[in-house]
């Protein structure tokens, strides 16, 4: 072959493949965005109906590892319209959606299922819609993290099954409006499963149905707002143990789903103890337990846990720690079980209070990462719970802002547990009234029970009831991945001068620094502010880096 043209159609072919895959990169990207922000933004077509109940029917193929069945949507039109979106993975199939006896049309676009009515539903008006589905569900490989169904068997060979679906998203197993912003009021969820296995779902146990066919139906009722990742079923070979539990709002009906192959006295006992010291310290600090009327049940899972309201996925082998390791070094991480106070944590922040918006998962995660020092403090004192705090922070990474961006299903930085955790001990530190603190924390939970907020809500919320001006301090901690640094200059004439060096313009927060830890509260800004404390010198300075995450420039 002539050398010129070799060379001509070499360039040509690879000219065509840079053009083909940049083709495809362009693509990729596009669909990334489009069905992000597909199941991100809540559009007129998802914000035109309030749901108020579901109805959950599945049945699940163990063996085939598929899923069938149907759910009912009940809704309110918020206004005038006659299409509207829900959500379903595009690997699962829509069968039909019939709405009073009639068949709608439909489309789909990646994830994301439109529905045509026939004629106008008028605002204010309550109506209903049915979608049969069925297919092959993603399966996790590495769930809680990866998301979906996780397909295991335990060791005497039983499927032992489990939906974990937090940030992947609720639609990947099962239809429905796949938004934080929206709950349904209540929920009725039947799962189909041989009869030789049990289906554990959210709520309370109205029923089981038993078939001729070797399957058994099982229907959990759930009588409070669920948010959809929440819903969750477990199936495997359960033993159950029940009992009863004193809380504010009284004896707490306790449940504890464990495989056949845990049912031991050693093993019931360390979720006895643990469950009691959890209740009793968190509803210390926050409240009364949140979905009292549907229960509390501990469900084995082969995945390490996840916060499913009411029915607390558990996978943390009977242990003290997290999987028997204190990630604070501090010793004070192994003297309970993580997983059954971290996810029980979540029953006030993030499914009593719920991010309207996974943009702000921060919220559910920096609270309920607080909840393990609030727990070891209730048990063990405060110095306790603060060593924790300062502990976990060898775990900070600050590679990018807590907070994600709106609108297109993406999360902010994993910091948002460790440094979450870490900044709520720090207002705790500012307002230095624990009686206060506690009565804040608690009072939260009251005037948002059962609400999705946002960044503003909590924001203003906490700036309120602590009187204190937190905007700045928000933006910088939650908005912005670095942390602030305290400059305190000592002048040749005595004066000394402090201020913080922030990406916050007008950046203010008040610090706590003295003498030898004889601490003054002192509010600063990004502009010098002279220091008044009498026989303070750059040999005596301390400042509270223990309480604040802060770094420290002395000149």
């Amino acid at each position: 072959m002539n050398k010129i043209l070799f060379t001509s159609l070499l360039i040509t072919s690879i000219c065509g493949l840079c053009t083909q895959a940049k083709a495809q990169l362009m693509q990729a990207k596009e669909l990334y965005s489009k069905a992000d922000s597909l199941r991100g933004q809540l559009t007129p077509l998802r914000s035109c109906y309030d749901i108020q109940y579901y109805h959950l029917d599945v049945k699940v193929d163990l063996d085939n590892k598929f899923i069938s069945g149907s759910n009912l949507f009940k809704f309110k039109a918020v206004n005038d319209f006659n299409k509207l979106q829900f959500d379903l993975f595009d690997n699962l199939s829509v069968d039909k959606i019939v709405y009073h006896g009639n068949e709608l049309l439909f489309t789909r676009d990646y994830n994301a299922v439109f529905v045509t009515f026939p004629k106008t539903i008028k605002k204010n008006q309550n109506d209903e819609f049915i979608v049969f589905y069925s297919g092959n569900p993603i399966q996790a490989t590495r769930a809680p993290w990866d998301g979906g169904i996780d397909w295991k068997r335990d060791s005497n060979g039983k499927h032992f099954v489990a939906t974990a679906v937090q940030g992947l998203g609720a639609s990947a197993w099962w239809p429905n409006k796949d938004h934080q912003s929206d709950e349904p009021d209540s929920m009725l969820i039947s799962v189909t499963v041989p009869k030789d296995l049990v289906n554990v779902s959210n709520g309370r146990l109205i029923k089981k149905e038993m078939f001729d066919d070797g399957h058994n139906k099982y229907h959990w009722l759930v009588t409070n707002p669920i948010n959809n990742y929440n819903v969750s079923l477990n199936i495997g070979d359960y033993v159950t143990m029940q009992e009863k539990v004193k809380t504010e709002k009284g004896l707490l009906d306790v449940e504890y789903y464990i495989l056949r192959e845990n049912d031991t006295p050693t093993k019931k006992k360390h979720l006895n103890i643990n469950v009691a010291q959890t209740l009793e310290a968190l509803e210390y600090w926050f409240g009364p337990y949140p979905f009292f009327e549907d229960s509390y049940k501990i469900v084995e899972t082969a995945h390490l846990g996840m916060e499913h309201q009411s029915a607390i996925a558990y996978g943390n082998n009977y242990q003290n720690g997290y999987r028997g390791f204190d990630s604070s070094n501090t010793g004070w991480g192994k003297k309970w079980d993580f997983i059954i106070v971290h996810e029980s944590g979540h029953e006030w922040f993030g499914n009593n209070i719920t991010a309207a918006d996974i943009a702000d998962m921060w919220i559910h995660e920096s609270f309920t990462n607080y909840s393990e020092a609030l727990f070891i403090d209730y048990h063990y004192g405060k110095e306790a719970g603060q060593a924790y705090v300062y502990g976990n922070r060898a775990g900070i990474k600050n590679d990018k802002p807590m907070q994600g961006p709106y609108h297109v299903n993406k999360e902010g930085s994993g910091d948002m547990y460790l440094k979450g955790g870490v900044f709520w001990n720090m207002i705790r530190t500012m307002v230095n009234d624990d009686t206060k603190w506690r009565s804040i924390l608690r009072a939260l939970n009251h005037h948002f029970r059962h609400k999705q907020v946002d960044y503003n809500d909590i924001l203003n919320y906490i700036s309120t009831h602590t009187s204190l001006n937190l905007d700045k301090v928000f933006e910088q901690y939650i908005q912005n991945k670095t942390i602030p640094v305290l400059d305190v200059k000592f002048n040749s004439n005595g004066d000394v001068l402090a201020r913080w060096l922030t990406d916050v313009k007008d950046f203010h927060m008040p610090i706590h620094l003295g003498i030898e830890k004889n601490y003054k509260l002192i509010k600063l800004t990004d502009k010098y502010t002279k220091i008044n404390i009498k026989g303070l010198s750059k040999a005596n300075l301390s400042v509270d880096t223990y309480n604040y995450y802060i770094n420290t420039k002395v000149q």
